[in-house]
């Protein structure tokens, strides 16, 4: 079955996904999703969660770059993601550059652009964050954002520093996704902000590699094929495991615990360390299962 990639192209994690795509050599299709809310279409499938991307293989629905990338090891091995044999630290390594990194790039790109910022765009982003959308505010914090966005470049630069081509090695993983995302925001979304980590050895040579790879072969899908496509297939077959065996066929809600926390309802029919996986139907979309990641989540009975 086709990987769709629900996405938009100046999405940030959906970067990171790309080029996991592009180091894996896969083909995939792109379905394009509206930047803001109302998203009718992703929530047919995700049942709630609004956060992009989110990639779907026939009726399996993996929300969270996080457990996207996971996912692709796990069904496309060939070009692995973790060429170091580091897989559990790589993966440990996006509590850094998703969270961190991405704070102090979110800050530096939008002290410069958040005033040009539509009105539809603000509400949706407070919405979804939980803050004010406040570009003064960022302003004045960027004295101290772009110092940490320069150290947060610079441990990329330092791990350069004995001459590999990529922070694993000689071959490009995950960690090269995770760290080279950040720097393609602010690249393209605010460049004289890169000046803050332009001049440090080595990472613009890195940067050029990794962009070089692409995002493997693209296509694009539309929303309602994508539907289409969930509705035709059967989900793969998944277990509870561990502690979570007492909420086995139950009734659950599982919802981020940072933001975008719109919740997930549904019949919990998977559970491991780093997954949990819930079984619900909607009317177009059929019989779909939706996989979270374990980290930044919770789960609750329902009832």
């Amino acid at each position: 079955m086709t990987i769709l990639l629900h996405q938009y192209d100046t999405s940030p994690f959906s970067e990171k996904v790309r080029i996991c795509l592009g180091i894996k050599r896969l083909e995939w299709a792109a379905v394009d999703q509206p930047v803001v809310m109302p998203k009718p279409d992703l929530l047919a499938l995700t049942g709630g969660y609004r956060r992009i991307p989110v990639m779907q293989i026939g009726a399996d629905i993996y929300c969270d770059s996080v457990l996207i990338v996971r996912e692709l090891e796990r069904r496309f091995p060939e070009h692995s993601l973790f060429p170091g044999g580091t897989g559990g630290l790589d993966q440990a390594a996006a509590q850094w550059t998703d969270r961190s990194f991405f704070q102090a790039a979110v800050t530096v790109i939008f002290a410069g652009i958040g005033d040009s910022v539509g009105e539809e765009f603000i509400r949706d982003r407070e919405k979804l964050s939980g803050q004010p959308f406040d570009p003064a505010a960022m302003r004045a914090a960027v004295p101290h954002m772009a110092a940490q966005l320069r150290a947060h470049a610079a441990l990329v630069s330092e791990q350069l520093a004995d001459g590999r081509a990529f922070l694993s090695g000689e071959r490009p993983g995950l960690i090269d996704a995770n760290a080279y995302y950040n720097l393609w925001f602010v690249r393209s979304f605010n460049p004289p902000a890169a000046a803050a980590f332009d001049d440090l050895p080595g990472l613009a040579a890195w940067y050029d590699r990794v962009r070089a790879i692409g995002h493997g072969t693209r296509t694009s899908v539309s929303r309602e094929d994508a539907i289409a496509q969930a509705a035709a297939a059967e989900p793969e077959p998944t277990h509870v495991e561990g502690p979570d065996a007492e909420l086995s066929g139950r009734d659950v809600i599982i919802a981020a615990t940072d933001y975008g926390r719109e919740p997930v309802r549904g019949t919990l029919v998977g559970a491991s360390p780093h997954q949990l996986s819930v079984r619900r139907d909607d009317p177009r979309a059929g019989a779909v299962v939706v996989h979270l990641p374990r980290i930044g989540f919770s789960l609750s009975p329902a009832t």
